[in-house]
C-alpha cells in the first residue's frame, strides 16, 4: 500500500461481515451507556480519579484508607465527545519503513501479529519412530521440549518474526524470566530484545511507568529520524467487571501524556467476570474499553488509541480461559463491529488454540477464527502465530504452520478483481481455447505471480503413508532460525551502549 509520501505493508483487505444489524449495534451501545452512567466504574488510582473529575465526569468517594476506591459515572453526551476526540486513523511506525503500519476506523484492511506474554517457550526437534507392529513401519514426528520464558527465546521468536511472511507486526511473546530481570529493567530489555532482531513494528506493555522515557528513547536511536516511533504499548486498565486498577491506569497516564499509539484493552471472561451470552459480554466489554479511552482523552485530548477487544469465554468444568470454543469468534466480531461503529481502529485476537502441542486441533481452532475474526474487518489481529495451551505456550513450529495458515485464509478472503475488461478477455479465452486444445494453461503462471490463484499448500502431501507438514514446516523453521539476526548497524549500537551500557553484554541477545 502506498500513500503520496509513505510505504506500508500491504494488508487483507475485507468487505466486513456484520454479525449484528445496525439497531441491535445501537441497543448494545446504549446498554453500555447505561452501565456507565448508572453503575459506572470502580476506580482504584486517585490520579485517574482526578482526571476523569476534571474531564467532566461525576466521580465519588467509597471507602475509607487502603479500601477507598471511587465511583466514576459518565454522562453519553460527555464521553461521545470523548470519543470523537480519537483519532480515526493512526500510523505505527517500524525500522524498516516499508514495513510501517497504517490503521483506519474506516477502512477494513487487516493485519496479523503475534502477542500474549507466554511463560512457556516450546521447543521441538524432529525424530524418527518406529512402529512396534510386525510391519515396522517408521515416521518422522516432532518431540517437544518446554523451556521457561527468555531473553533468548525472546529474541529467537523475533528472528522468527522477521522471517514470517503473513506476521506484520512482532508484539512481545515471551514473558523473559531471566534470573537478572527485575520490575525496573524488564521494559527496557524487552524492547530492545524486539527491535534488535525484527525491522517490523514492536508492540508491549509497560511493567514499570518509570521506564517509560527510556524505553522512547531507545526507540528513538533504533528508529533514527523517522517521524514514527517503531514500537506502541498495550495498556489493560480494567479488572472485569467494571472495575479500573491502579497501577494499569497509572501506566496508561503516562504513555497517554506522551501521546504515544497505545491499545486500551480488556479481557472479560464470559461466564465468570461477564455473561457469557454475546449481547451481555458485548455490552460490558464496550463500557470497559470506553471508560479507559476515555481516561487517555482526559489525559490528553487526541491520543492515538486503539480498541482493545480480548474477550474469552471461560470452560464450563474448570472456569480456566476458553479460546477455541465458537464463542470466542462471536465475541471478537462483535468488538469488531462496535469499533466500526465508534469509528476506532480495532486490535482483536485470533489464531488461539487450548491444545498443547501442534496438531489439527491447533489448526482447526486457528483457522476458524482467523478467517472470521479477519471477515469482521478488524484492523490489527494479535495472537495470532505461534501460541497453543490458550496464551501460556509460544511454539516457534506452529507458527511457521500459522504462518502457511494466514497465507491460505488471505487467499479465500481477498477481494474479488473483476471489471468488463477481464469478463471479456475471459470470454475471448473460451472462444479461442474452445477451438484447439479446450485445455486453459495459457495464462495460469501470471495470475499465480499476480496472487489472483492461489498455489498449492505450503506443506502439501505426495504420499499417502505419511503427513508431511510437521517435517516440512520443521525444515523451513531451521532455515529461518539459521538465518544472519538482523541485528544493528555499527554506529546505532554503539549510541545504544553508550546511552545504556546494561545492554553493551550483547551475548544475551544472540
Amino acid at each position: 500500500m502506498q500513500s503520496k509520501h509513505h510505504t506500508y505493508r500491504t494488508p487483507l483487505h475485507v468487505n466486513p461481515v456484520d454479525r449484528f444489524d445496525q439497531k441491535t449495534v445501537r441497543s448494545i451501545h446504549h446498554a453500555s451507556m447505561m452501565l456507565l452512567s448508572e453503575t459506572g466504574i470502580k476506580c482504584a488510582g486517585i490520579r485517574a480519579a482526578d482526571a476523569y473529575r476534571q474531564g467532566g465526569c461525576s466521580v465519588t468517594r467509597e471507602g475509607e484508607g487502603k479500601n477507598t476506591l471511587w465511583r466514576v459515572r459518565f454522562q453519553e453526551k460527555q464521553l461521545m465527545k470523548m470519543l470523537k476526540e480519537v483519532p480515526p486513523k493512526i500510523i505505527l511506525g517500524a525500522r524498516n519503513p516499508s514495513n510501517r503500519l497504517i490503521l483506519d476506523s474506516q477502512t477494513p484492511a487487516v493485519y496479523f501479529g503475534t502477542g500474549s506474554e507466554s511463560n512457556i517457550y516450546l521447543r521441538s526437534a524432529m525424530d524418527r519412530f518406529v512402529s512396534s507392529g510386525k510391519a515396522k513401519r517408521e515416521m518422522n514426528y516432532p518431540v517437544f521440549t518446554e523451556e521457561t520464558g527468555s531473553i533468548s527465546a525472546l529474541c529467537e521468536s523475533a528472528h522468527l518474526t522477521e522471517h514470517l511472511s503473513h506476521a506484520d507486526f512482532f508484539l512481545r511473546n515471551v514473558n523473559i524470566q531471566d534470573d537478572f530481570i527485575t520490575s525496573k529493567n524488564k521494559d527496557i530489555h524487552v524492547f530492545y530484545s524486539a527491535l534488535l532482531h525484527t525491522s517490523k513494528h514492536v508492540q508491549s506493555g509497560l511493567t514499570d511507568p518509570d521506564a517509560l522515557h527510556r524505553v522512547i528513547r531507545l526507540a528513538e536511536i533504533i528508529g533514527g529520524s523517522q517521524k514514527y516511533l517503531p514500537i506502541s504499548f498495550i495498556v489493560c486498565p480494567m479488572k472485569s467487571p467494571m472495575q479500573m486498577v491502579a497501577d494499569s491506569s497509572e501506566k496508561l497516564i503516562v504513555i497517554a501524556k506522551e501521546r504515544i499509539p497505545l491499545v486500551i484493552s480488556s479481557s472479560p471472561q464470559g461466564g465468570s467476570t461477564a455473561p457469557i451470552q454475546e449481547e451481555g459480554m458485548l455490552a460490558q466489554i464496550n463500557a470497559e474499553i470506553l471508560a479507559g479511552i476515555a481516561l487517555a482523552q482526559c489525559i490528553s485530548s487526541g491520543t492515538p488509541v486503539l480498541y482493545g477487544s480480548v474477550p474469552v469465554r471461560s470452560r464450563l468444568d474448570n472456569l480456566h480461559d476458553c479460546y477455541g470454543a465458537p464463542e470466542f469468534i462471536h465475541y471478537a466480531m462483535g468488538c469488531a463491529q462496535m469499533a466500526r461503529f465508534y469509528g476506532i481502529p480495532c486490535y482483536a485476537s485470533a489464531g488461539v488454540s487450548d491444545a498443547k502441542r501442534p496438531g489439527l486441533q491447533a489448526i482447526m481452532e486457528k483457522v476458524y477464527s482467523y478467517i472470521q475474526v479477519a471477515s469482521s474487518g478488524a484492523q490489527y489481529i494479535h495472537y495470532a502465530l505461534g501460541l497453543l495451551d490458550g496464551t501460556n505456550m509460544f511454539s516457534p513450529l506452529q507458527a511457521v504452520i500459522d504462518n502457511a495458515s494466514i497465507g491460505l485464509v488471505k487467499h479465500i478472503l481477498r477481494e474479488p478483481i473483476c471489471s468488463q475488461q477481464s469478463i471479456d478477455a475471459a470470454v475471448d479465452e473460451i472462444k479461442k481455447t474452445t477451438a484447439r486444445s479446450g485445455i486453459f494453461a495459457k495464462g495460469i503462471r501470471t495470475q499465480i505471480r499476480k496472487h489472483i490463484v492461489c498455489d498449492t499448500y505450503e506443506f502439501i502431501s505426495d504420499s499417502g503413508e505419511e503427513d508431511p507438514v510437521f517435517t516440512q514446516a520443521h525444515y523451513k523453521l531451521d532455515q529461518y532460525l539459521a538465518a544472519q539476526r538482523l541485528g544493528l548497524p555499527k554506529e546505532v549500537m554503539q549510541a545504544v551502549c553508550e546511552e545504556f551500557p546494561e545492554l553493551s553484554g550483547t551475548h544475551i541477545y544472540e
